[in-house]
């Protein structure tokens, strides 16, 4: 599959980009090489492959983990870095006024 400059424009429309004129041909290069790896990704033979990940048949769900708090009072290792600060807290400008 190849796009046309006239569906370029309309992608670049529907996600509200401006394309100059001759920003048109370079992006429609760009989708088209790009259309063109998922086309190479389509002959790839995936029969008998299990899914690594979401979708499983099986019904694979995540672990749970546990809502507790871990690796606090280090203030002082993230406030390191910090470009002002005010105590054990970020010191911002005030931006209202």
């Amino acid at each position: 599959m190849s796009l046309d400059a006239a569906t370029v424009r309309r992608v670049a429309n529907l996600a509200r980009l401006r394309l100059e004129d001759q920003e048109v041909g370079k992006l429609q290069a760009e989708l088209n090489g790009i259309l063109g790896w998922i086309e190479q990704l389509q002959q790839v033979d995936t029969d008998g492959v299990e899914p690594m990940a979401g979708g499983s048949p099986g019904g694979a769900a995540l672990r749970w983990r546990g809502d507790a708090v871990t690796d606090g009072g280090q203030a002082a290792k993230v406030l390191a870095n910090a470009p002002d600060r005010a105590g054990d807290w970020f010191a911002v400008p005030k931006v209202v006024e």
